[in-house]
């Protein structure tokens, strides 16, 4: 029986990374403090990241799909913080009944967060 995912994202830099997700999206670091890994953690959501240095960020395919029940805060708060949201990545209704926007992390990756309609 299948129970939980935790994304394995690439990052460049692990100071950055954790400054983007723990400064930023209010997440925590746990499970400890390992040489090139880390591991962060929101109400239910895990993601991990391994050390990458010679990543490209614009040939970076890492995507995550993050459901919500507070899209709009989550929006504003990405707003108000300057996050980088992609030209298509802002708020909107999509026809597959979400309500989505996306943002970048600074290694690329893409965070899609939605809530049902």
């Amino acid at each position: 029986m299948l129970c939980a995912i935790h994304p394995k994202l690439p990052m460049r830099s692990k100071s950055a990374t954790k400054d983007f997700y723990i400064g930023q999206l209010g997440f925590r670091q746990f499970g400890g403090d390992f040489e090139g890994y880390l591991m962060v953690e929101k109400d239910q959501i895990q993601l991990h990241f391994f050390e990458f240095p010679a990543l490209d960020p614009k040939e970076n395919y890492g995507q995550v799909y993050i459901r919500t029940t507070a899209i709009e805060a989550l929006y504003q708060q990405a707003r108000e913080r300057h996050l980088a949201i992609p030209t298509l990545g802002h708020l909107e209704n999509k026809p597959w009944g979400q309500k989505e926007f996306s943002l970048l992390d600074p290694d690329h990756n893409l965070l899609t967060f939605g809530q049902s309609l």
